[in-house]
């Protein structure tokens, strides 16, 4: 067994330990999550992503391990940034908190599928034409703007999403009390829940985010022979999501310029790999922009919201 192959075993193996572990933690149905348990669980996954980049390095070097830290960090950013999309399908849904872990739990697994089929097509193309790659770094800069001038009115509105139309269009669906079911007979037909419909929304949203997210991660690792990183990386980034959902729930108004640190890291990946011809840049340079970039983007948000709870109680 080669270096390779024992690094995919190891990640295989850790997966499906850590999600047995989930499970029995999180998962339970009917069963609200509460602070300390999202604190322990993010705790759980960061630690766990650590422990994997630490193998890296000694089954595969320095050079290996930074990548995909880099990577990571990356596409836990890019993430992040799902997590106000996924409040906004709560509400739109009126899902009760009691769901809120399974429903997450089953819209993650369908992100990771569609973010393995992504990064597979993703490296055959980059193997096969180069020049993909200025496509890629042309499209995240143009998102990057797009999202650095974005205004509040512009805000997802579920009810409008494609993904939305997409299910009323194929799917037979009701509103009717589910009592946490996903599926449901009406005069002997099936019908979806609005459970199942956010499940499916959550899948189908994550799409769009992979759109930007895995020609971003090809920044950081080009070679498509490297693509163990990029899966672990992002799947590990993808499954500590949900415990961080529930840590930022109720908080997410308090990081309203994370989005704009998120847009800055998309417009210098994208111009990395416009220029990378002519001008390489170092991993360890995009690995401090992206720390920069989000630790500046939080602390910005808590400093103004402050800011403004302060402001209406001075004296003029």
């Amino acid at each position: 067994m080669n270096t390779t192959q024992l690094i995919y075993l190891v990640f295989g193996i850790v997966l499906v330990v850590a999600l047995l572990i989930d499970l029995g933690l999180m998962s339970r149905k009917n069963h609200k999550i509460s602070l300390g348990t999202a604190l322990i669980q993010t705790v759980f996954w960061v630690l766990l992503s650590m422990a994997f980049c630490g193998f890296i390095w000694y089954e595969r070097g320095k050079t290996d391990a930074i990548s995909y830290l880099s990577a990571y960090l990356l596409e836990w950013s890019l993430s992040v940034d799902n997590i106000f999309v996924f409040i906004l399908i709560f509400n739109f849904f009126k899902v009760e908190e009691i769901h809120y872990s399974r429903v997450l739990l089953l819209g993650i697994l369908m992100a990771i599928i569609f973010r393995i089929i992504f990064i597979t097509v993703g490296s055959e193309l980059v193997a096969r034409f180069d020049w993909i790659m200025y496509i890629f770094g042309g499209f995240l800069v143009y998102t990057g703007f797009k999202i650095l001038v974005a205004k509040e009115e512009h805000e997802f509105d579920p009810g409008k999403s494609w993904a939305f139309r997409f299910m009323k269009k194929f799917m037979r669906t009701s509103t009717a009390p589910h009592d946490g079911k996903f599926f449901m007979r009406i005069n002997g037909k099936t019908f979806a829940t609005t459970l199942a419909m956010v499940v499916g929304m959550l899948g189908l949203i994550d799409i769009v985010f992979a759109v930007d997210s895995i020609p971003a991660v090809f920044s950081i690792i080009p070679d498509p022979r490297q693509r163990l990183l990029i899966y672990s990386s992002n799947i590990f980034a993808v499954l500590g999501l949900r415990s961080l959902f529930f840590l930022l729930h109720g908080a997410a108004a308090r990081f309203s310029y994370l989005q704009h640190g998120v847009a800055i890291i998309l417009i210098f990946i994208g111009l990395k790999m416009l220029v990378e011809h002519w001008l390489h840049i170092p991993i360890w340079a995009s690995l401090m922009v992206i720390i920069v970039c989000i630790t500046g983007s939080i602390l910005y948000s808590i400093f103004k919201m402050e800011e403004e709870n302060e402001s209406p109680g001075e004296i003029t």
